[in-house]
């Protein structure tokens, strides 16, 4: 029986869930897996569903770090406090970008000069002060209030970045200038202290868009697994299992991990996207001539 007969078109096209078809479920890769590999005369005689699912979920986190297309974005107006806090199931960025008037992204680069630390509070004579037993701190540094009161930090006014009336004599003598400063997009550091991400007074007002990646466990709606890498799944399962039972001969456990990595390397392969008609394109913009 097809996968789609049980489905109308008109209920598909009138509904709100659309693609859906190019993803299964994590609870049917558990499901298939149990059918495929568990049971009398397969590979694994006895197992647990329990041990089934914790594996499934740690491939699910892991392909979802380098393999599955798990970007995820937010967009916010960046308030007078010129911080964001990170999202909930936040576990590394991308990219951060800015989008302008007519909707282009301008990418914001971290900038390793600056943190945020915890700041001591401390008498006119340098004592710490303390709050019963404990130091008395806040989370806002003074490092952090002159970066983000000094509006020449990541704007097109810095004077060394051009040749201003004060640094004409610097025309084609700056050597080894710093890329992350070399832009006028703007400039951003993570606090891993307080969770959020802290921005350039240059950047106050503006939409910003956050690219970031998650685990692919946040809500049961995220928890699939494109078809084009379902095998990688069921590859990293096995391995994962056969590797933490007892008294399985090492040559098997090679075997499953030799699996694993093929199927992984192949559902990277499938899910990049390469199009011959699109790379054909750029290489052909690679081949002209820019006339000055």
């Amino acid at each position: 029986m097809g996968l789609l007969d049980n489905s109308s078109q008109k209920s598909y096209y009138e509904g709100t869930e659309f693609g859906g078809y190019q993803f299964i479920s994590l609870e049917n890769v558990i499901n298939n897996f149990i059918v495929s590999y568990v049971g009398d005369d397969k590979i694994i005689s006895k197992l647990k569903r329990g041990d089934v699912a914790f594996h499934a979920q740690r491939a699910l986190q892991e392909l979802s770090f380098d393999t599955f297309k798990s970007t995820k974005s937010q967009e916010i107006v960046i308030p007078p406090s010129l911080t964001m806090v990170l999202p909930q199931d936040y576990v590394n960025y991308v990219k951060l970008v800015w989008s302008d008037s007519k909707g282009v992204e301008r990418i914001i680069y971290p900038t390793s000069k600056t943190s945020n630390p915890l700041k001591i509070s401390q008498d006119v004579n340098g004592v710490y002060q303390f709050t019963g037993d404990n130091l008395t701190t806040s989370n806002d540094s003074t490092t952090w209030e002159n970066f983000k009161s000094d509006s020449a930090v990541a704007s097109t006014s810095e004077g060394y970045k051009f040749d201003d009336a004060a640094y004409d004599y610097n025309v084609g003598q700056r050597y080894g200038i710093d890329p992350q400063y070399a832009q006028a997009n703007g400039s951003w550091y993570i606090d891993p202290l307080t969770g959020k991400i802290h921005f350039g007074s240059s950047l106050s007002g503006k939409t910003l868009i956050l690219h970031y990646i998650s685990d692919g466990l946040g809500t049961d709606s995220e928890m699939v697994v494109p078809k084009l890498a379902e095998e990688a799944m069921y590859k990293c399962i096995a391995y994962g299992i056969m590797s933490t039972r007892a008294n399985v001969q090492e040559f098997i456990v090679r075997r499953f991990q030799k699996d694993k990595f093929a199927a992984v390397r192949k559902a990277k392969l499938r899910l990049s996207n390469l199009k011959l008609e699109e790379l054909t394109q750029i290489l052909r913009g690679k081949s002209k001539q820019i006339k000055h």
